[in-house]
This record gives structure tokens, C-alpha cells and sequence, in this order.
């Protein structure tokens, strides 16, 4: 062994003895070698006399990429030399003549042979036809030597249409046209003598070696899409593959290959009339009866994507054909094959289902554009439904995991998830072909699940209900709401139904949806109410003993309430009592998180509650109890456990913040179903027993300052009080403020924020007071908490961190956009804010300038144009703010108006770029009017002449500055922009 050997062997060592320091010499060495301009020689050298497959593995591949890399520049005599020796090595010759000892590289593993094919690929690349018109003439003779040279001869094939020819993988134009010049030339001198080589072998391996029988099949079937089709569909051919394909004694593989072939020739691309012909000159009957037998076995697998492959192709020439032409005929070949496709759908899984499901969607498509469907076309329709039920129907012997989902029991819903999505498609377009037979049929299903035994129906009722369920994504809202056909019928059925198996989770859960998806339905048949209620509020809904079907239903419930909402009213005390259950465990003194079930966290319940008697169809005295009634134990509860906090250990104390966070909740969600309108206006007794619940929520910030899911769940009951008390809350907001401003992390820094845009996008200038006091404190704790530059972003860094301090930046600058745009700007002028005026000014610039973000430098942009117009008079006017102007010239105007523009990372031809730099433009003319020559001989006679702008252009952009067409000024100035990029390659930014 040679020191190349020996640097290739540790090269490719993967077990981790190697030093890494060696490893990377000996990785340089093999490089090394390989600039050698003697590397082919070298190569083929090892390749006469190693038998050590890294090393076979590594010439080849050394010589496939100086094939493809240096064949211009290799000497006649080189490519010769490269040529006889490969063409030696897959002739299983010795490449040198007269050793008998030389290796034959024939005899390595599969995957040196699949390298050697690629170098012989490589070298027809380059040499067919012009400089080796032999290559396929010459290798025939040579097959006489038996299977490792046929094998060899298939790989060389299979190489040259995965690399080549196939238009499965991308090809570039002048791929393309190397594909098409090797086939041109394959045509007219060698593919009759290489079809005819395949049928021989076939012939006189079919029963010694089917192996090699399947491999030449396999490479003929990449060959039949662009070869003459004549050559395959003829007495001797097709008959043989017939023949192989229906005889049982031969194995599988063999008989599932000559599937392929066929599949192969009923694919091929050709005019719709000459395609009929040929389907019909196949008698594809012959293979209807492969179908039946061991679905998973491989010939069923080939024999359905073969039936699935000719059906699509009939299917297509009925489409295309007039009736003089032939439709007549391809319908009547369709009709034959149908039995077969849908025994294929019912009985198989996996891919054959899917191929089968595709083209039945084609052809329920086709069915559109008939007026009447036919009496065949009528059979068709209820086989599919026929096979669509059994395909979505779950598998018995998964009930129980099912039930309660455990590992097996997600993968096998998952599974079915994913399966049901086209099945469901093709059920609803069936529906929207043939309305009443497809609810006929689901009737039929729903009628039969229900009477049939207990013990087995589990899955026939999950099924049919499921094929309700989905048939109603094919419905109009009118029909829905009407009824249509049968569904007057279908839906009382189904609310007044009991299920022998509804305490199974997957029936619970669809006969849910079910409902749900029907609720119009019962909106305009209010006579259903009851039975609906019936449905959600008994043990099939709410009460289900299952907790993820208990959980589904309160959320289901709220979806129906929100929907139905008035037609409700009468039936408020049926409904409360029937959740009094549910509402006792939140309103119950002391109650223990172990007491609950689990099943709800009270926002589903509480809200659906608090759209119920928030409405003003409920009397009001009524409406004060029912909320006195939820309120007043609950905010009982948070004052216990207020004055106990101090008393408890560190376990009670747990367990009291998670009773504190669910009733935070629960009242938050019941407070959703009150308006502004009725808490302040229409029932101001309403809003004062939110008022003094909000006082009472305000202690929780008092007593646990630092516990941040409460200060979390607090905040966002502020929120929600905002909403529901408008300008009423604001006496409790100081005190609130206060609390929430003792917290200093990024996380609580931009919840308080996000409170505060809220309150100013409502309130506007009437919480001027409030920003005074606290923009100061948040300013200043802000800019404290970011860094001076950039966010880190690197690998090193917290992750975590990182992205709250981003989180924090975005929203501290919405936050000062928001400010600005509500004509609340002076607020950073007052006394309190001027020590943060510098930083904030200096911060905005940076961000304008080099933020990643594109759409937070437009909005940075937004907030100095608008500080510009509220604090800038006009140009001969007093500044209210000295130094403002000459920062905004100087600074603003240089930094980002010019210079950051004019690095080219800005790109043009992006949206949000276009829309940050209609912003900057704009600023220009706020610029301008207010400051006017000023800002003119700054920004044009100094930046301009900075980055070398001909005087030409600017004098262009003086006028175009002074008329009224800001789309004329972008577009000017965009010119302008690009001609300078390219004057100064971009080297201007703004530091």
C-alpha cells in the first residue's frame, strides 16, 4: 500500500481513531495529488491493481470531476487514454491486456459500479455522437458475457437518464440540449438493437435470473416516454410482458417490473386519438384480476398504479375527444376499469390510495360540466362514497389508544389526518355534484352506525358523522341555513341522537364539530335550540368524562353562543343552572386546583357566561345578579388569599397563585361579553362592579410584586377594563401604573407598553398627564436596558435574551410612533422627559439609518417627520426646541435621507423598501418646507458635493423639491440614488 492509498484510507475513516490532525494532512496530501496534471493516469493506475473499494471509490470519483471539469483542456491522447480504459473496466475486461493479474472493478460493490456508470455518463456528456458514435454499437456484443455485464450496461443507462435525460430533475438550456442531441443520435443508430438486446435478455434470463429480468425492465420503462413506441407495443413485446406479468409461478418483483413497463407505455405522451388506439390494442382486462391478492404485496402495488395510470389516460382521451372521434369508446374502457379502481382504493393503503384518489377527483371534476349525471356515472358516485367511508373509517384494533391517545393512538390520528384531506376534497366535490346522493348515502351511514352492535360500531359511527362533518365545507351559508335536501332531516337526527359509543373520545369529539359546523342551521330553526343545548351541556359535551372532549365543548359552546346570542336569552337559566357544576369550582371559597378537573380553565365557561347576560336583552336587575352572583365569591376568594399570603409556605403559596391566575381569567373572560356602551352609559351599575373588581385585582400587584404570571394576568385585565370602562377607568390607572413600573425587565418593560399604546390610541390627548409621569421612568429604564449599537445576534449569546431585548426595541419604538402620531410630541419636551430628549433623538437616528428591520426604520422615519411638523414653525420662525433643526439638517437629513440610501444592502426592488423610502422622501419635503434654504444649502450644497452629485442633477432635485408631485420626486430621486450607488459603489454609510 502506497502513501495515496494510505491518505485515502484515513481520509475516509469515520470511526473517530483517526487524529484529526492526520486526517486533515492526509485530506492536503489526496489534494494534492489530485492537481497532478498526470491525475487521470495516476487513477486509472490504482483502479488496474487496488482492490480497496475507498480507493476504487475515490479514483472514480477523481475522475469524474476532471471529466467535467478539465475535459476542454485534456490532450487528445488523455481522453483516449480515459476512454479505452473505462470502457475496458464496464466491459469487465482487464484494462491492461497482458496482466492477468490486473483487477476487474465489475467485481466491487453496487456503489462503485453507480461511479463507474456516472464517468462513462461524463464521457458520452462530451464525445456523443461526434468523437465516440460507438459507445452503445460496442457495448452490445459485450453482454454475451453475461449478467455482471448486462447489470453494468443497465447502470450505464440508468446514469445516463438520471443524469442527462430524465426532465423529472431541473435541467439548464444547455443540458437540455445535450439531452436532446444524445437522444436524436440514440434514435437513429442504436435504439432498435438495444430494445431488441432487452427483449433477448428477458427471453433467456426470465427464468434463471429474474432478478436481472426486474433491472432491465426498471431501465427500459425511463426509455418508452421518448423512444418509438413501436418498438415496445408489438406482438412479441407486449405479449411477453402480459405473459410475466399474469403468470403466478414467477416472483413478484418480476411480474411488478413489466407493471412498470406498461405503466410506462400507457404514460407516454402522445395525440389523444392515437393514445385511444393504443389503450385499446393493450386489453388492459387482463390484468383486472391481479388486483385481487396480498394488498401489500409488490405486484398488487405496481398492478393499481398501472390501472390507476391507464384509467387517468382513458380518462384524459374522453376529455379531449369529440364523440365521432372516439369519446363513445373511452368511456366504455373507463367503465371497465372502474371495478377494479375502486376494489384497488377499499383494499390498499399508502401511495396507490393516494394515485387512485387523484384521479377520481379528475374525473368527479369531469362531471361538473354535464347537466344530468348518467346512470354509470350515478353507480360511480356511490361507489366512491362507498370507498371514501371505508378509507376514513379508524382501524378496531387502535380503539383503545385512541381513546386515550397515547403515543400509538396520535400517530395513527395523525395519520389519519393526513389521509382524510383528500378524501374529504373528493367528498365534497362529489357533494357539489350530486347533492342528494351523497346525503342520501351519508343518512344511510349515520341510520346504519346506530343501529348496529355496541361493541363494533365505534368506528362506522366516528365515520359517518365524520363525512357529515366534512360534506358541510361543500355548503353554501344559504343552504346551510335552509336545509337543503335532506339535511332537515340529517340535522335533528344528529342533536337527537345518543350514541351507544358517545363516551368514546374521537365520537365525542366529531359529533362536536358536527354541530358546530351545522349551528346556522339551528340559528334559523330556533325550535332546535334545546336539543342543541342538550347536546353541548349533557355528558356528550361539557360533561363528557373525557377532559379533552370536556375542554373541546366549552370552546365549542362559546363559538355557538357567540353565533346564536339573542335567541339565547329564554334559556339563560337552564343554561347557568346546567353549568353551575362547572362555575361552583372557580366560585367556592378556598378552592383547591386538585378539586378542578382539569377539563377547563375557566376562560371557555366564563365567557361564553358573560356573552350571555352581558346582553341588554337581559333585565337589568337580572343581569346585576347573575354578575354579582360570579363576581362577588370570586373577588372573595383574591382577598383571602391576599391577607394569607404572608402567612403561607412556599407550597400553599404556589397553589394560591395558581387559584389567584385562574380566577384572574375567569373574570377577564367573563368581562367580554359587557360593551363600553352598557358599563358607562346604558348600566353604569355594571361598570362599577367591574370598577371595584379592578380595585380589588389592583391589590394582587401590591402583595405579589414580583411574581410575573400575576402581574401578567393582572395586565391583561387592565386591558380588558379599558375596553369595558373607557374614560372611567382612569382614576384606578395611576395606582395601577405605579405597581406595574416596579418591574424593570425587558419582558415587563414591553407589557407595560403595549398598555400604554392602548390606553393612547383610546384616550388620545386625555392621558397626556399620565405619559408626562411615566415616559420619563420608561424612557430612561429603556435606554438603559438596550444596548448603545446593535442587538447582539451571535451564536454565543443568549438566544432567549436577545430576543426579548429585539421584542423590546420594536415595541419601544411603536411605542414613540404612537405617542407621535397622536399629537401627544410635546410630552417629550416636558421637564421631566428633556434629560431622555439627547438619547432618544440619537436612538431614532441609528435605528432610521442601519436597523435590519425595514418596516421599524420607516416607522423611525414616520416619528421625526412628525416631529418636524410639531415643532418647527416654518422657516423664519422661532424654534421650540433649540438645536432641533440643525441636528435634523446635519444629522437626519445627511444620515439618512443620503447616505443611508446609498448603501446598495438597500434594495430597491423590495416593497418595504420602496415604502421606507417614500417616507424619507417625504421628509425631504417636510424638510424643505419648513426650513427651507436652509436645509437646502446643508443637504445640497454640502452632502450633495460629499458623494460627488453633478451639479446637473442637482439642480434637477432642487426643482423637482419645489413642485407639488411627491411620485415625480420618489421617482427622481430613486434615479438619482441608483446613478450615485454606481458613481460611488455605496461606500457612503452612515457611521
Amino acid at each position: 500500500m502506497d502513501d495515496l492509498e494510505k491518505a485515502i484510507l484515513i481520509s475516509f475513516d469515520e470511526s473517530g481513531a483517526v487524529d484529526s490532525v492526520l486526517k486533515s494532512q492526509a485530506v492536503a496530501f489526496i489534494q494534492q495529488i489530485k492537481e497532478n496534471s498526470s491525475i487521470c493516469s495516476i487513477c486509472i493506475e490504482k483502479l488496474c491493481f487496488s482492490k480497496l473499494v475507498q480507493v476504487q471509490f475515490w479514483c472514480l470519483q477523481c475522475l469524474h470531476e476532471v471529466l467535467r471539469a478539465k475535459y476542454s483542456s485534456m490532450t487528445p491522447e488523455e481522453k483516449s487514454f480515459v476512454r479505452k480504459s473505462v470502457f475496458s473496466m464496464v466491459c469487465y475486461e482487464a484494462i491492461n491486456a497482458d496482466d492477468n493479474n490486473s483487477v476487474r472493478v465489475l467485481e466491487a460493490p453496487a456503489f462503485i459500479k453507480n461511479k463507474l456508470a456516472q464517468v462513462v455518463v461524463a464521457l458520452i456528456y462530451f464525445e456523443y455522437p461526434m468523437v465516440w458514435p460507438s459507445v452503445f454499437v460496442d457495448f452490445l456484443p459485450n453482454l454475451r458475457k453475461g449478467a455482471v455485464v448486462i447489470d453494468m450496461f443497465c447502470r450505464v443507462l440508468n446514469a445516463l437518464d438520471y443524469e442527462l435525460i430524465s426532465m423529472d430533475c431541473p435541467r439548464s438550456a444547455d443540458e437540455v440540449a445535450v439531452a436532446g442531441r444524445i437522444k436524436d443520435a440514440m434514435k437513429s443508430q442504436c435504439v432498435p438493437q438495444l430494445v431488441g438486446a432487452w427483449y433477448d435478455i428477458i427471453m433467456m434470463y426470465r427464468n434463471s435470473d429474474p432478478e436481472l429480468c426486474s433491472t432491465i425492465m426498471d431501465c427500459m420503462r425511463r426509455f418508452i416516454s421518448w423512444i418509438d413506441i413501436g418498438l415496445i407495443v408489438n406482438n412479441a413485446f407486449t405479449q411477453l410482458l402480459f405473459e410475466l406479468m399474469g403468470v403466478d409461478g414467477l416472483p413478484d418483483q418480476l411480474r411488478a417490473s413489466a407493471a412498470s413497463v406498461v405503466l410506462a407505455v400507457v404514460s407516454k405522451g402522445m395525440d389523444p386519438k392515437s393514445k385511444l388506439s393504443l389503450l385499446q390494442s393493450l386489453q388492459m382486462r387482463r390484468v383486472f384480476k391481479l388486483v385481487v391478492g396480498d394488498n401489500e404485496s409488490e405486484l398488487v402495488s405496481s398492478v393499481a398504479s398501472l390501472l390507476t395510470g391507464y384509467a387517468t389516460e382513458v380518462l384524459e382521451c374522453s376529455k379531449r375527444l369529440s364523440l365521432e372521434d372516439g369519446k363513445v369508446v373511452s368511456l366504455e374502457l373507463l367503465n371497465e376499469v372502474m371495478p377494479s379502481i375502486f376494489y384497488l382504493m377499499q383494499n390498499c393503503e399508502g401511495d396507490p390510495v393516494f394515485n387512485i384518489v387523484q384521479f377520481l377527483l379528475v374525473y368527479v371534476g369531469t362531471m361538473k360540466s354535464t347537466s344530468a349525471l348518467t346512470e354509470k356515472q350515478l353507480r360511480h358516485v356511490g361507489q366512491m362514497l362507498e370507498v371514501t367511508r371505508a378509507q376514513i373509517q379508524f382501524d378496531p384494533m387502535y380503539r383503545n389508544n385512541l381513546d386515550m391517545l397515547d403515543k400509538i393512538g396520535r400517530e395513527e390520528e395523525d395519520r389519519m389526518v393526513e389521509c382524510r384531506k383528500d378524501l374529504f376534497v373528493l367528498l365534497c366535490n362529489i357533494g357539489r355534484v350530486a347533492p342528494d346522493v351523497t346525503q342520501i348515502f351519508i343518512r344511510n351511514s349515520l341510520v346504519g352506525a346506530v343501529s348496529s352492535a355496541d361493541d363494533r360500531n365505534v368506528e362506522e359511527v366516528e365515520a359517518a358523522l365524520s363525512l357529515l362533518y366534512a360534506y358541510g365545507e361543500s355548503l353554501s351559508d344559504d343552504a346551510m341555513r335552509t336545509g337543503s335536501g335532506l339535511l332537515e332531516e340529517l340535522i335533528p337526527m344528529l342533536l337527537s341522537t345518543r350514541f351507544p359509543c358517545h363516551s368514546n373520545r374521537l365520537v365525542a369529539l366529531v359529533y362536536l364539530d358536527t354541530i358546530t359546523r351545522y349551528m346556522k342551521f339551528v340559528s334559523e330553526n330556533t325550535q332546535y335550540i334545546p336539543m342543541t343545548l342538550g347536546a353541548f351541556l349533557d355528558e356528550r359535551g361539557i360533561h363528557h368524562p373525557n377532559v379533552n372532549v370536556s375542554r373541546r365543548a366549552s370552546y365549542l359552546f362559546m363559538k355557538a353562543v357567540k353565533l346564536l346570542k339573542a335567541k339565547l336569552v329564554p334559556y339563560i337559566e337552564t343554561i347557568l343552572q346546567n353549568l353551575q357544576d362547572i362555575v361552583a369550582q372557580f366560585t367556592r371559597m378556598c378552592s383547591a386546583s386538585t378539586e378542578l378537573s382539569g377539563s377547563e380553565d375557566g376562560s371557555h365557561i366564563f365567557e361564553t357566561i358573560g356573552l350571555l347576560i352581558g346582553m341588554e336583552d337581559v333585565p337589568l336587575e337580572k343581569q346585576s345578579d347573575y354578575l354579582s352572583a360570579l363576581l362577588t365569591p370570586l373577588c372573595q376568594q383574591v382577598e383571602v388569599a391576599l391577607l394569607n399570603a404572608k402567612s403561607q409556605n412556599p407550597e400553599e403559596s404556589l397553589a394560591q397563585i395558581g387559584n389567584i391566575q385562574k380566577i384572574i381569567m375567569s373574570i377577564n373572560a367573563l368581562s367580554k361579553g359587557f360593551s363600553e356602551r352598557l358599563a358607562t352609559a346604558s348600566r353604569p351599575a355594571i361598570g362599577l362592579m367591574f370598577k371595584q373588581t379592578l380595585d380589588i385585582l389592583l391589590q394582587i400587584l401590591v402583595v405579589f410584586p414580583k411574581v410575573e404570571p400575576l402581574r401578567s394576568k393582572v395586565t391583561s385585565f387592565i386591558h380588558r377594563m379599558v375596553d369595558t370602562l373607557g374614560a372611567s377607568v382612569f382614576p384606578y390607572l395611576p395606582k395601577a401604573l405605579e405597581q406595574l413600573l416596579t418591574e424593570s425587565k425587558p419582558k415587563e418593560l414591553v407589557d407595560f407598553l403595549v398598555l400604554l399604546n392602548q390606553l393612547i390610541c383610546k384616550f388620545s390627548t386625555g392621558v397626556r398627564d399620565i405619559l408626562e409621569e411615566v415616559y420619563p421612568i420608561i424612557a430612561s429604564r429603556t435606554f438603559n436596558i438596550l444596548p448603545r449599537n446593535d442587538i447582539p445576534s451571535e451564536p454565543g449569546g443568549c438566544i432567549e435574551e436577545t430576543r426579548e431585548l429585539q421584542e423590546l426595541l420594536k415595541t419601544f419604538f411603536t411605542f414613540l410612533h404612537i405617542i407621535a402620531s397622536h399629537d401627544l410630541s410635546l410630552v417629550f419636551l416636558s421637564q421631566k422627559s428633556r434629560g431622555c430628549l439627547d438619547m432618544m433623538m440619537q436612538l431614532l437616528l441609528y435605528t432610521c439609518c442601519n436597523h435590519k428591520d425595514i418596516l421599524v426604520r420607516k416607522a423611525c422615519v414616520q416619528i421625526f417627520i412628525r416631529l418636524i411638523k410639531d415643532w418647527c414653525t416654518g422657516p423664519n420662525g422661532n424654534e421650540k426646541v433649540p438645536g432641533f433643526q440643525s441636528f435634523i439638517i446635519e444629522g437626519f437629513a445627511t444620515n439618512c435621507c443620503l447616505y443611508s440610501v446609498l448603501d446598495k444592502s438597500l434594495e430597491f426592488r423590495d416593497a418595504n423598501t420602496m415604502a421606507l423610502f417614500g417616507e424619507i422622501v417625504l421628509a425631504q419635503k417636510v424638510m424643505y418646507e419648513k426650513f427651507g434654504n436652509d436645509f437646502l444649502h446643508n443637504f445640497v450644497s454640502k452632502s450633495f458635493s460629499n458623494v460627488q452629485c453633478p451639479q446637473d442633477l442637482a439642480e434637477q432635485y432642487y426643482q423637482m423639491l419645489q413642485g407639488n408631485d411627491i411620485k415625480a420626486l420618489k421617482s427622481f430621486y430613486q434615479s438619482l440614488i441608483e446613478k450615485l450607488r454606481l458613481q460611488q459603489n455605496g461606500s457612503f454609510v452612515f457611521r
